[in-house]
């Protein structure tokens, strides 16, 4: 089976970004940060090609963050290896009523 990898950016970061095709449920990903550090994290459900991969778990109301930034805040609570989109995370980026 070939190496399936994800990269988190910042030593900050809860979530990282998946660099593969066919990632389903089961399946095992090496995330390497920008040390040279990797660590395996096995996929809850299917993740889409540079979508995000949860790192650890992210309870709901908590911050979801990717190269340093916090892009979000989570909907409902988020389990290492979950897939993290709009279903489980809401922007706060461009909100004029989280000011």
């Amino acid at each position: 089976m070939a190496l399936v990898l994800a990269l988190k950016v910042n030593d900050r970061d809860n979530v990282a970004t998946l660099f593969a095709e066919n990632v389903c449920a089961g399946t095992e990903v090496e995330v390497r940060d920008k040390k040279g550090n990797a660590r395996r994290v096995v996929v809850n459900e299917e993740i889409p090609y540079g979508h995000k991969l949860a790192l650890e778990d992210i309870e709901a109301s908590r911050p979801v963050i990717k190269y340093g930034e916090e892009l979000g805040i989570a909907r409902t609570a988020i389990r290492k290896g979950d897939y993290v989109h709009i279903h489980n995370l809401d922007s706060m980026r461009g909100r004029g009523d989280l000011a």
